[in-house]
């Protein structure tokens, strides 16, 4: 039985929601963040520390029976940044996890680390061909993994696709707000791609399965995303839908808008990151297959269930959202500052 479990960036939503199920399940938890935890609990403890603190992460990790290492920085964020904490971070958590002989380490990686695959469905065997800085830090923080697995710690490896849910904000609020102001809402060309997303709920219990299954099973890695999903105007539409005001998605010319979208974003008038640019032109959904295969793990959300559940959750915490310092995100609990993208509404 795993009883006491340390959790990276518990503060963020992934953490939180992973912390909420932890506890609901008995488990002693404890919280490493910058910020203290979201929720209070007899059977929870925190430390608010950065996870490259290598002397804080030995002790805290001193009598885990797991470590689950959510704690991660978003794209937006600089690049020197990024790198520290995602590579660094990892580093530190995994070292102080093998000096104190963890049981199991869960790592949070993320199919960002395949760049902009031509192969979809992917699998996990598609090389890691990252394309910006927040994609090489988790490839290189993967292969940082990979070797303290090399070295006999039992690791497995979470690659989920976007994850959303109760407690997501970021880019999604904008998409909620334009469609709470009865807003139309653009998509690049036919908004016709694919993209698989993933619930939160379902990556939590993701998280638990990896970290109770068998060593055997457990020990390797696996692609999480909805198995059910359809095209972005789909998806989006139905958040329109559910605002009521019978407005629609609207096509914009690819081309031009994304040089638009570029040009604001590498100006700092914009949140939308290059990567995520490029993803709204092609599909891109993952195998999923093996964690079913191997973990018995199914997910229990479509892509619209996720971003419904996700929408309905901001409609009642909407008037307490602020949006993040700095124009950019900070964290994905917290709606992104829209920047140029706000001028825009009164086209839509």
């Amino acid at each position: 039985m795993v009883d006491r479990v340390v959790v990276t960036g518990g503060a963020g939503m992934l953490g939180s929601t992973l912390i909420e199920r932890l506890l609901a399940d008995g488990r002693q938890v404890h919280c490493v963040d910058l910020r203290a935890p979201r929720t209070e609990h007899a059977a929870l403890t925190h430390t608010v520390s950065d996870v490259r603190d290598a002397v804080v992460m030995k002790r805290v990790t001193a009598e885990a029976d797991a470590v689950v290492h959510c704690a991660a920085a978003l794209p937006s964020y600089p690049a020197e940044t990024i790198r520290s904490v995602i590579v660094g971070g990892t580093e530190a958590v995994l070292t102080a996890s093998e000096a104190n002989a963890v049981p199991r380490v869960v790592h949070i990686s993320s199919t960002a680390v395949y760049g902009l695959p031509k192969v979809v469905p992917t699998p996990e065997e598609y090389p890691r061909e990252p394309v910006d800085t927040y994609s090489a830090a988790k490839a290189e923080a993967e292969e940082v993994a990979e070797r303290f697995r090399a070295r006999g710690m039992c690791l497995p490896i979470l690659r989920p696709k976007t994850f959303l849910g109760p407690g997501r904000m970021g880019l999604f609020a904008m998409l909620f707000e334009w469609a709470e102001e009865g807003r139309n809402f653009p998509v690049l060309g036919r908004g016709d791609v694919r993209t698989q997303m993933f619930d939160v709920a379902d990556l939590v219990d993701a998280v638990v399965t990896a970290m109770e299954a068998p060593g055997e099973r457990a020990n390797d890695t696996f692609n999480l995303g909805a198995t059910e999903f359809g095209t972005i105007r789909e998806d989006f539409q139905a958040v329109l839908d559910a605002a009521g005001h019978g407005k629609r998605i609207r096509s914009m010319p690819a081309k031009p808008a994304l040089a638009v979208l570029g040009l604001l974003q590498r100006s700092g008038l914009s949140p939308v990151y290059g990567r995520l640019l490029h993803k709204l032109l092609d599909d891109s959904f993952v195998s999923t297959d093996k964690a079913g295969d191997v973990l018995g793990f199914r997910p229990k959300y479509s892509n619209q269930d996720a971003i419904l559940r996700t929408y309905a959750w901001w409609r009642e915490h909407q008037r307490t959202a602020r949006p993040a310092p700095g124009g950019q995100g900070v964290t994905s609990v917290e709606p992104w500052r829209q920047g140029a993208l706000s001028l825009a509404k009164v086209l839509f």
